[in-house]
C-alpha cells in the first residue's frame, strides 16, 4: 500500500480524539496506535499530525467565546489563541503522547513552531490568527525519526515575529509531508470515497471526483474531505490517501487496498 522508501505522514482530526480518550488502558488502545506501532516495528518512519477542531469549539463555548467559520476555516481572534493553542498543542497533543507511550511508542509532542519546522503567515485578516504554513527546517523531525521516535505535531504555528497561529490540520500535514518528502494519509472515520453502488473507490482522478460531486454521489462532508485531499495532492504532486483510522492495520499489507488514493491534477 505504501512506498517503503518514504516516510509516512498521518493526519487525524477531531473525532479521533473522542475514540482515543475513551480508551481507559493500553489493552484497548486505539487501532491507529497499534498500526503505528507495527509500522515502526517494520522499520517505517512515521509522523503524526493532528488537529482537534471540535474539542477546541467545545472549550471556546465553555469559556463563553463565539466561534465562527469563514470558507471552512475557524475564525480565530487573538483573544481565542490561548484556548486554541492550549487545547491543540497542550491537552490533545500530550494526551496523544501519553497514549502512545502507554503502548511503548516513544512519542514526542510538538507544534509546527518547534525546531523551525515551518513558518506561518496570516491567510486573511478576516480570519484573525489563522496561518498558512510554509515548510522550513526538517532537522528536528529527522533527528527524532533517526532515533526511532514518533513526532506528534499539533497544528499550531508561528511567524518570524513570534505571533502564534491556528493552522488547518490538513494544511499542517501537507506542509510536513512536503518538508520530509513523505506520503500523506488523511484519516477520518470513513473507509474512503464511495461510488454510486456504495463501494469504495481505490483511485480517484480530479475529473472523476468532479463528476461524482456533480452527480451528487459525493456529498456533504465528503466533498470537503475530497477537496482537501485534492489540494494536498496537487501541492505534493503525489497521490494522497483518504482512509479510516480504524482500518489503519491495512497499511502494513502492500497487497491490501487501503482507502482511496486522490490523484494530483496532471501537469
Amino acid at each position: 500500500m505504501t512506498d517503503a522508501s518514504k516516510p509516512i505522514v498521518i493526519k487525524v482530526g477531531g473525532r479521533f480524539f473522542d475514540e482515543l480518550l475513551s480508551a481507559t488502558n493500553a489493552t484497548n488502545a486505539h487501532p491507529l496506535l497499534n498500526a503505528i506501532k507495527a509500522l515502526k516495528s517494520a522499520g517505517r518512519r512515521v509522523v503524526l499530525v493532528h488537529g482537534g477542531g471540535n474539542h477546541v469549539q467545545t472549550q471556546l463555548k465553555a469559556l463563553g467565546f463565539v466561534s465562527d467559520k469563514l470558507d471552512g476555516l475557524r475564525i480565530t481572534p487573538d483573544t481565542h489563541m490561548p484556548t486554541v493553542a492550549g487545547m491543540l498543542a497542550g491537552f490533545l497533543n500530550k494526551s496523544l503522547v501519553a497514549k502512545s507511550q502507554a503502548l511503548h511508542i516513544n512519542g514526542v509532542g510538538m507544534s509546527l513552531a518547534d525546531g523551525l519546522l515551518a513558518k506561518c503567515e496570516a491567510i486573511n485578516p478576516a480570519l484573525g490568527a489563522v496561518g498558512a504554513p510554509k515548510e522550513n527546517d526538517a532537522s528536528l523531525i529527522q533527528i527524532l525519526l533517526d532515533a526511532n521516535m514518533l513526532p506528534i505535531i499539533a497544528s499550531i504555528g508561528a511567524d518570524s515575529h513570534g505571533k502564534l497561529y491556528n493552522v488547518n490540520a490538513d494544511h499542517a500535514a501537507t506542509c510536513i509531508a512536503r518538508l520530509i518528502d513523505a506520503q500523506l494519509i488523511l484519516l477520518s472515520d470513513v473507509t474512503g470515497v464511495l461510488d454510486d453502488k456504495m463501494e469504495k473507490i481505490d483511485r480517484l482522478t480530479p475529473a472523476h471526483a468532479q463528476q461524482l460531486i456533480s452527480d451528487e454521489v459525493i456529498t456533504d462532508g465528503m466533498i470537503v474531505k475530497v477537496q482537501a485531499a485534492q489540494d494536498s495532492a496537487d501541492a505534493l504532486n503525489s497521490a494522497v490517501v483518504i482512509g479510516s483510522w480504524n482500518e489503519a492495520q491495512a497499511l502494513l499489507d502492500d497487497k491490501q487496498s487501503f482507502g482511496t488514493q486522490i490523484m494530483p491534477k496532471p501537469n
